[in-house]
């Protein structure tokens, strides 16, 4: 198939935030600040929680507890992680830094909670039976005339506060990198987990990344509080993050991000036994498994990055004719893709599977193919080239699809991933004319289900390659990761593995051979 020469180098001819824990074998609860179902706080009473305002969670089913601004997130560690306290620090809110260092000092050195002044404080002060407030970091004008008694400092009163006791169960924290913001969370994290030697503070921008997962899954029978609000998770993002990070089934390669830290993939693209399709369809599945292994070799010589074979099946075809449905494409019978997913698996190969949708919506397509992916090393990848109006019809134009049906595939993908307990899941979208992706700008990338891949699937000389790559990936929403495609036919020259990685900048994320 070709389409005709272009002008438009884009043209290709072809086709809240909360604080909580996950519960292990023995935690009963979970405490937070949004959503809508209620639980009991540890260690209290119903009245005490009355006392101090229903707090739920985002999910009961996903037991994961997150901070949010500072006065909340202090708030929720102390409830989770303390039953009572004859004594503790307040913050004023607009301490200064030295202020809020010397707080947390004195927290960490009388083992109390460390709490912010806020509408909240009083009734945390009840359930935790405080006598006895050390109140710090007060303006001037406002030292003596706060209901704690004057700002002071760490070094003159921290001895005066009552000796605490407590036999808290280990706990791990995780905390996203805004320190400052959660100082006084921090504070009452360490105060609680100084007291015991075996106990861990994980500091990490992502719960995900692979040594904190393997240490959060090492303590898996112990709770886990994830603390903080960074630049790329924050509230109920975090929340889902933590949850995979605890609990989610690993993929085949280790870890739950496919393309986490340095990983990369090179794929074989094409459908099963239809060798015009791609290079996927010239070979048996165990031939593709050994021929995209020998690919994946290649690219592990050009840079210190971690390669990963991947299959990308087109799993629906856009079909010259019309079919018994009347959308122009031709839907594989899962079953047809099983052994090529199975033995994906098993020698530790991603597999994307690729809609060429017709007149039907990408959803209604997507779902057809659930059972495949609920598998753990399964993505999804649509190709709005073969998106069609009504009344359209394949190789007459190139198609397209809007931003909100985008979304609503996304939406459901991320649902899947959620309910069932998956890694995280590669989510493509092909382009090679802006007029394809409409609205893209609205992209969301905040699903920390999904990694969202725009992939430039220009042909033609290097340097028609390179211009469509730059239009492809001019202003897209951040967060977006880039794939980049090699012809083995139509380029002209095909790019080698070493020019991929390093003449197309930024280098992709994802490589597929068609």
């Amino acid at each position: 198939m070709t389409w005709p020469d272009t002008a438009s180098p884009s043209a290709r001819p072809t086709r809240r935030a909360v604080l909580g824990w996950v519960a292990g074998a023995g935690a009963v609860g979970a405490v937070g600040l949004a959503g809508c179902t209620s639980v009991d706080l540890p260690g209290g009473s119903p009245d005490d929680e009355a006392a101090a305002g229903a707090v739920p969670v985002p999910d009961p089913t996903w037991p994961v507890v997150a901070a949010g601004d500072g006065a909340a997130s202090a708030i929720a560690v102390s409830a989770a992680l303390v039953d009572s306290s004859p004594a503790a620090v307040v913050l004023h809110p607009d301490a200064p830094e030295q202020a809020v260092t010397d707080a947390a000092a004195a927290a960490v050195a009388a083992g109390v909670p460390c709490l912010v002044d806020g509408p909240d404080l009083g009734a945390e002060l009840d359930r935790l039976g405080v006598e006895s407030v050390l109140r710090m970091g007060a303006p001037d004008e406002e030292a003596g005339g706060t209901p704690f008694g004057p700002a002071v400092s760490a070094r003159e009163s921290v001895d005066d506060l009552p000796p605490v006791t407590r036999d808290a169960p280990l706990r791990v924290v995780v905390t996203t990198p805004d320190e400052p913001g959660h100082a006084a969370a921090l504070a009452t994290v360490r105060a609680v987990l100084g007291q015991h030697e075996d106990s861990e503070v994980l500091e990490a921008a992502d719960p995900r990344e692979d040594e904190v997962m393997t240490t959060l899954r090492r303590l898996d029978d112990t709770p886990l509080v994830v603390l903080g609000e960074g630049d790329d998770l924050g509230g109920d993002a975090l929340v889902v993050a933590a949850a995979m990070a605890a609990r989610a089934t690993e993929l085949p390669t280790g870890g739950v991000l496919p393309l986490g830290g340095d990983r990369r993939m090179i794929a074989l693209y094409g459908h099963p036994g239809v060798p015009g399709l791609g290079l996927l369809g010239e070979q048996d599945v165990d031939a593709s498994v050994e021929r995209v292994t020998d690919l994946v070799e290649e690219y592990a010589q050009t840079t210190g990055d971690t390669f990963l074979a991947a299959f990308e099946i087109i799993a629906t075809i856009a079909d010259s004719s019309p079919g018994a449905d009347g959308d122009y494409s031709s839907e594989g019978d899962p079953s047809t893709y099983r052994p090529w997913v199975d033995a994906a698996h098993d020698d530790g190969v991603y597999v994307l599977l690729d809609l060429q949708s017709g007149r039907a919506d990408f959803l209604s397509q997507a779902k057809r193919y659930e059972e495949l992916l609920l598998e753990p090393h399964v993505g999804l990848a649509l190709d709005p080239e073969w998106r069609l109006e009504p009344g359209q019809r394949p190789l007459e134009q190139i198609g397209h699809v809007e931003v909100d049906e985008v979304e609503e595939v996304a939406d459901w993908l991320a649902e899947l991933v959620r309910e069932h307990d998956l890694p995280q899941k590669v989510f493509m979208l092909h382009q090679f004319q802006l007029q394809m992706l409409r609205d893209r700008d609205q992209l969301r990338t905040d699903r920390p289900e999904l990694v969202t891949v725009v992939h430039a699937d220009g042909h033609g000389t290097p340097d028609l390659k390179q211009q469509t790559w730059d239009a492809v990936r001019a202003d897209l929403p951040d967060g977006v990761e880039l794939g980049w495609k090699n012809f083995i036919d139509e380029d002209t020259p095909t790019f080698t593995p070493r020019q991929t990685m390093l003449d197309v900048r930024p280098r992709p994320r994802f490589v597929s051979y068609q």
